[in-house]
């Protein structure tokens, strides 16, 4: 059964975030006391871009699968430490279409917008890592394994160890794509 395994946050742009007992998804805005929390775009690449755009990157989820994957590889990472606000298991999220709505125990919803583009600084975090997250497949495209992003649909409580629903959108579905 889908299920969150951590929440986390971070009010600083920090590459972690804390891990804490429950978040709170403010509908249209993100995680409260997140750094990453508003309507308009706050990643600082984005934002020297043009602030104006709006923040398809208000929650963060990654599969804890992927945090199995990697410490058998030698690596040292858990729920938190690539930046994630949500944790889960027993959902494929990479391979969930775009629009794809998850709902949580509480009725908060995030709709899902596209793929995490893993960058440069988790290089900085542990080596070796952003070859682990970013590469190609068999015929050279891109996989991302960083998570996936989306906006408050509704706001709500998330806590570790609450159910999750995955409701996906109309066919035909329309494949994650980096954001």
């Amino acid at each position: 059964m889908p299920k969150v395994v951590s929440v986390s946050k971070s009010a600083e742009h920090t590459f972690s975030k804390s891990v804490v007992n429950s978040i709170l998804l403010i509908e249209g805005e993100g995680v409260e006391g997140d750094a990453h929390r508003g309507k308009t775009v706050k990643h600082r690449s984005r934002v020297k871009v043009d602030p104006t755009q709006p923040n398809l990157r208000q929650v963060h989820l990654l599969h804890n699968e992927l945090f199995t994957e990697l410490n058998a590889k030698g690596f040292e990472v858990e729920p938190g430490s690539l930046g994630e606000n949500i944790t889960t298991s027993g959902i494929d999220l990479l391979g969930l279409p775009r629009d794809t709505v998850i709902r949580f125990s509480s009725g908060a919803e995030v709709l899902i917008t596209g793929l995490r583009n893993p960058c440069p600084q988790i290089e900085g975090y542990q080596t070796g890592l952003l070859s682990e997250v970013l590469g190609r497949d068999n015929s050279g495209k891109v996989v991302r394994k960083a998570g996936i992003m989306g906006v408050v649909k509704a706001g709500g409580w998330v806590s570790a160890g609450d159910s999750i629903e995955v409701e996906l959108p109309p066919k035909p579905f329309e494949s994650l794509q980096r954001v």
